[in-house]
């Protein structure tokens, strides 16, 4: 972590100086803005840490509530959530108070009293070497409240408006600021009055009932509910063994029961099935905390749990539905358009709990468009590139709505009674062995965006077989050259905007050390191409080297100046660009880089762009040349 740059202040370091053109919270709503987020969700807390590194986009989040969220409905934070919260310099505090899920036991019927359960059998929750982080369990609340506190703890000082609601926009094509926006009032003296603000962008990030998907008219498409299930976070005593641990129950005719501990040590969630339930039953929203307590004990006879306190209840019934669009754009619009309003989250996409997706991809469709937006607004993309939020994440939704209808039903499935094979169900061996493999996708990554102009072909995947090109950028230990520091390579990637470009090799390696002369030197280089001159050097592109030998072997100093740029306003050199391998834990060989290097370049929000050789020169200019301007 750097925070002497721009010169020795003392105090926190993670909270900032505040920018001049930083506009606090009690001032008067502007006239104008540049970004109004609608909604301080999952997807709209995203949105403003990052949109918040950046003072002179004009940002504003409004939030119809009077006051910030206190407890939340979701809680399953998987590790690619985690990843992306170490960008933002947040995984290490998160991970401190969630509860970690370890293991997944099993219980079903045993066989000489089906009435009894029994344990039949457990799997790691996150296969080994899939990421760095656990998949971890934390009140939602809490996972909006460390995102919310990062941005108004920035250099753009940004806070939520709460009590303030979103109720239309009019939008024409002449103004620099072409949506004219409505807002209303919710809470304090001026409740009801209305006003308006004029923006460049609305995020809809307000939900399953957004009215800003509304006001454009897009609706959610999908399947009906026909499956019930409670939930309740419960403070209890019990003689359930595995009470620590998150479980799938299955019982003979009395449902299943999918428990979630969570963070605190006490509280653990319940997810009690309720069976099929006919489209448009509205009654069964009317089962009590003390219905679903009766039938989590039956499920779990001969075991009870004595409920002291339920913190949180509610019923909901599964259904998939998806939005056509996630733009205002129609379907024929010119390839020149530009989108202005978009919508996020549960505000384009809904599904059922179980596989816990719900809040980490509504992040993560924020975590696409926000590195986007701020490119728009600083000027080193055109603003065509805000067609690609749409086009990756959409997909990823569709996927997404997939993989829920297989995996409720799948949950939902009665144990197989080994006497009545003809009754169906699932066995306990199929449970475990399905749990086992959808673990990546629960896990959050198997996202994989299909070739584009951000997004490459695989061409030269074989240089580097552990960076897959359209997943994201899967760290490995590493040793920092300049003070031996033991580190993650991918922590060293923020959310701040900008790409990543590692290149590997030996440390002896000639064409490294060309490659990163040509793009400290070259015109052709695109650092060169698309930095302005009175930038700093990795103000848009960051170029990291990493050695395959001893971080002792890498003099520093007589590396190209782009791997110890001086940068900032006292023009102070940047050690943390140089890299060696850990002699314990080889990243080329757990990333599988050929012997004669590799170039490896990295979206701003994580994701492989493109594997390339280091004798590359004209297939990276093109490549950021499809998306960047000319500085």
């Amino acid at each position: 972590m750097q925070f002497y740059r721009d010169g020795y202040r003392p105090g926190d370091p993670d909270v900032q100086p505040a920018d001049p053109r930083a506009q606090l919270h009690d001032e008067a709503f502007p006239e104008a803005v540049d970004v109004l987020i609608v909604g301080s969700g999952p997807a709209g807390a995203v949105l403003a840490a990052q949109l918040a590194e950046f003072p002179d986009i004009r940002t504003r989040v409004i939030e119809r509530r009077a006051a910030p969220l206190l407890v939340g409905h979701a809680d399953g934070v998987a590790c690619r959530t985690v990843e992306m919260f170490q960008a933002f310099d947040l995984a290490e505090a998160l991970v401190r108070e969630a509860y970690w899920v370890n293991e997944v036991r099993f219980w079903g019927p045993s066989d000489e009293d089906r009435s009894r359960i029994i344990r039949t059998g457990w799997v790691e929750d996150t296969p080994a070497g899939l990421s760095e982080f656990p998949h971890v369990i934390v009140n939602q609340a809490r996972m909006q409240q460390y995102l919310l506190d990062h941005a108004a703890k920035s250099v753009s000082r940004l806070e939520v408006d709460y009590g303030v609601e979103f109720v239309g926009y009019e939008k024409d094509d002449v103004s620099a600021h072409p949506l004219a926006v409505t807002l209303r009032h919710t809470a304090g003296e001026r409740t009801g009055e209305e006003f308006t603000v004029r923006t460049r962008f609305v995020l809809g990030c307000d939900g399953a009932r957004s009215a800003v998907r509304t006001a454009l008219g897009i609706e959610l498409r999908g399947d009906a509910a026909n499956h019930a299930w409670g939930v309740m976070d419960v403070l209890a005593t019990t003689d359930f063994p595995d009470w620590r641990t998150k479980n799938v129950v299955q019982s003979a005719g009395k449902g299943s029961l999918l428990m979630v501990p969570r963070e605190g040590g006490n509280m653990v969630r319940c997810y009690v099935d309720l069976g099929e339930v006919a489209a448009g039953d509205s009654e069964i929203r009317k089962t009590t905390a003390e219905e679903l307590r009766e039938v989590a004990n039956a499920i779990l006879h001969p075991y009870t749990i004595d409920v002291k306190q339920v913190a949180w209840s509610s019923v909901y019934e599964v259904g998939q539905r998806v939005a056509d669009r996630f733009d205002d754009l129609d379907a024929d619009a010119p390839e020149d358009a530009t989108p202005h309003v978009f919508v996020a989250g549960d505000a384009c996409h809904t599904h059922s709990a179980k596989a816990g997706q719900g809040m980490n991809v509504s992040m993560q469709d924020a975590f696409n468009l926000g590195w986007k937006l701020a490119a728009v607004l600083q000027g080193r993309s055109d603003a065509t590139l805000l067609r690609s939020y749409s086009e990756e994440r959409q997909s990823i939704a569709a996927d997404l709505i997939a993989f829920d209808k297989h995996w409720s039903a799948f949950i939902a499935q009665p144990a197989l009674d080994p006497a009545h094979p003809e009754r169906g169900g699932v066995s306990a061996a199929g449970m475990q062995a399905e749990f086992a493999r959808q673990g990546r996708y629960t896990a959050g990554l198997a996202t994989r965006y299909a070739p584009s102009t951000l997004t490459g072909g695989g061409e030269h995947q074989k240089l580097a077989t552990g960076f897959e090109v359209g997943t994201r950028f899967h760290s490995a230990p590493v040793r920092r050259v300049s003070d031996a520091r033991p580190m993650q390579l991918g922590h060293s990637h923020r959310a701040d905007g900008r790409w990543r470009i590692y290149a590997f090799g030996d440390v002896g390696n000639v064409e490294l050390r060309k490659f990163a002369s040509w793009l400290t030197e070259d015109s052709a280089s695109p650092v060169r191409a698309f930095t302005a001159a009175d930038a700093d050097i990795d103000g848009v592109i960051d170029v990291h080297a990493v050695f395959r030998g001893s971080h002792h072997d890498v003099d520093v100093t007589e590396l190209p100046s782009i791997l110890l740029p001086t940068s900032g306003p006292l023009n102070l050199q940047d050690w943390e660009k140089a890299w060696a391998e850990d002699p314990a834990d080889s990243i080329f060989t757990r990333r599988g880089i050929s012997s004669h290097g590799a170039v490896v370049v990295v979206r701003p929000d994580q994701y492989v762009s493109l594997v390339l050789p280091l004798t590359a020169r004209r297939e990276l200019h093109d490549f950021f040349t499809g998306f960047l301007l000319p500085a």
